[in-house]
């Protein structure tokens, strides 16, 4: 298991997170949670609660969260303890990732968290 600080998925996430208005980092052991003013709206979990599982957790519209991980259980999940409260998780640890759904589902949570203002100005525009 690598650790946070050099595991580039968490590298490339940040990077998409900090790109956003008001963003900070926190780090928790094999964890990290971005948050705008104070309030999260994504998480990087490694391995959370020993489910072996690397992934983004994001804040989802009102039932998006099941609907994705009933359309595609082998990528997306609900992750426990905030999956019911409406976050999906979207497995970084299978096949290739696509950086860009990665950042559409960040940007949809910033956008559901963050206050209107900033909210509004959330974009994201991929690199590469």
């Amino acid at each position: 298991m690598k650790s946070p600080a050099t595991d580039p998925r968490l590298a490339r996430l940040t990077a998409i997170c900090l790109a956003l208005p008001e963003v900070t980092r926190q780090d928790h052991g094999q964890h990290a949670s971005f948050l705008v003013r104070k309030k999260t709206f994504a998480y990087y979990l490694d391995n959370h609660h020993g489910d072996g599982i690397v992934a983004v957790c994001c804040k989802a519209a009102l039932g998006e969260n099941a609907d994705l991980a009933a359309a595609d259980p082998a990528r997306f999940y609900l992750p426990a303890y905030i999956g019911p409260r409406g976050w999906v998780g979207l497995r970084l640890d299978v096949g290739e990732v696509d950086w860009d759904e990665v950042a559409g589902l960040v940007v949809d949570s910033y956008r559901l968290v963050a206050p209107k203002r900033l909210a509004a100005g959330a974009g994201y525009t991929p690199t590469s």
